[in-house]
């Protein structure tokens, strides 16, 4: 025996324990692992940048004196009817069917209370959600699932996606368990069997098809609704390029770390930008075309605070999208159901199986007896609660930079702690003078 102490054994990074666990998980079953959620890695995010606050050079404004405005208009472009929110903070697109019927309510009453919109999602409008949304925007997406004119025309304005952050390129994966009786007539679909979603329009192919398609719907809603087209973050100067070549008043930008109800985990991790690389691209298309702020961009993928919708803001975007942020301020993976995820081979914080309708919270799922769990009406509140949080948070920083409006911050207010960071909003180190690749960088 040796006298001197063996090294620890030490995993390999490549070959790390959740990368063997996957590969064993695979070989055992044959089939690629789905999941909801966004990607999980750690990426460039708004947490890589700092605000420089007023000082001397800089006029702060006084909180409880100065007016901070935070109003926004959406579809100036060609709608007769744009729509006016009180605040900046919009609910991204998630379906009935993903959702439960109760938690598209809450989704509703809690926008409404708080004075922004709601956005449908793929399979339809549901009564719970247009009933209770001051605002609602119709997504219309490649499945053409619940889709009709009669829907559209009800809408305050419409949403053609083209991609999603999660997944850019790929369809959603609808299991057969949540696809009740009402989901698959709202959808034409047979119940309780498994779909995988489209992943792209069928009647079209390109920009040109998209202005036609654009058009198409101008006519059907009378030009009244606001046309928005939804991209995810892959190319966002070519895309919010030919969004608004094709006819947008609107784009929605849609990063990597956006949720999703279903796709594959290869997907999720490796497909797409994150949301700080893609937004000043999709400014610089609209600066490029002279239409920034007369498009208006809405970002979306990983907002949780009010420093990130202002730091989305400083960057160029109108307004910000929150998906996965609204379900938890709902009650999604709320530590007191620990318990119950624990059930489920998970734990609170983690569950990300929306897909299979087991939440025990009652809001990703369509089992009657789950879904009666959650009170809409508290919900509603709690995701009130929640945007005015995030609003007052935003004024906070707005006014300590020395603007009247969250849409006067800009990128001279921002300053990034890493070099990808710095590369990505096109800001400079913290420090420094320097914006890695624009000025003498590499």
């Amino acid at each position: 025996m040796s006298d001197f102490p063996h090294t620890p054994p030490k995993m390999s990074w490549t070959f790390s324990n959740d990368v063997n666990a996957e590969i064993r998980r695979a070989a055992a079953t044959g089939i690629y692992d789905i999941r909801g959620g966004g990607s999980k890695r750690r990426l460039p995010h708004f947490d890589d940048l700092l605000f420089l606050g007023a000082s001397i050079s800089r006029y702060p404004l006084e909180g409880y004196r100065e007016k901070c405005a935070t109003d926004v208009w959406l579809g100036t472009r060609f709608a007769k009817n744009p729509i006016h929110l009180d605040i900046p903070i919009t609910i991204a697109g998630m379906s009935f069917g993903a959702l439960s019927g109760p938690a598209k309510e809450a989704l509703g009453r809690g926008a409404s209370a708080a004075g922004t919109s709601t956005t449908t999602g793929d399979g339809g409008m549901t009564e719970e959600e247009r009933g209770h949304s001051k605002s609602l925007v119709y997504q219309y997406l490649p499945s053409r699932y619940g889709m009709n004119p009669d829907d559209l025309r009800r809408a305050d304005a419409i949403e053609v996606v083209v991609g999603q952050g999660a997944k850019p390129g790929g369809g959603g994966m609808p299991l057969g368990q949540k696809i009740s009786d009402r989901v698959a007539t709202m959808r034409n679909l047979p119940k309780g069997i498994d779909q995988r979603s489209a992943c792209r329009h069928p009647d079209w192919t390109g920009p040109d098809d998209l202005e036609i398609k654009i058009l198409e719907i101008r006519e059907i809603t009378n030009w009244e609704k606001p046309i928005y087209i939804k991209i995810g973050g892959a190319r966002p100067y070519y895309d919010t390029a030919l969004a608004v070549k094709a006819g947008a008043d609107v784009v929605v930008l849609d990063g990597m770390q956006g949720g999703t109800a279903a796709t594959q985990d290869v997907f999720i991790e490796n497909v797409g930008m994150p949301i700080l690389a893609c937004i000043p691209l999709a400014v610089k298309a609209l600066q490029d075309l002279g239409m920034h702020r007369k498009v208006q961009l809405i970002v979306s993928g990983g907002i949780r605070t009010g420093a990130d919708v202002a730091k989305a803001m400083a960057l160029g975007a109108d307004a910000v999208a929150i998906g996965t942020a609204a379900l938890i301020a709902l009650g999604d993976n709320d530590p007191a159901l620990e318990a119950e995820y624990n059930k489920l081979g998970t734990t609170a914080g983690a569950y990300d199986d929306w897909h299979e309708g087991k939440d025990p919270a009652g809001i990703t799922t369509q089992d009657p007896e789950l879904s009666g769990r959650f009170d809409p009406v508290l919900g509603g509140r709690r995701l009130k609660n929640y945007l005015k949080v995030m609003t007052l948070e935003a004024q906070t920083i707005a006014r300590a930079c020395g603007k009247n409006h969250l849409h006067n911050l800009e990128p001279e207010d921002l300053c990034a702690l890493t070099i990808e960071g710095a590369a990505m909003a096109g800001v400079p180190l913290a420090g420094t003078n320097w914006i890695p690749g624009r000025n003498g960088g590499f």
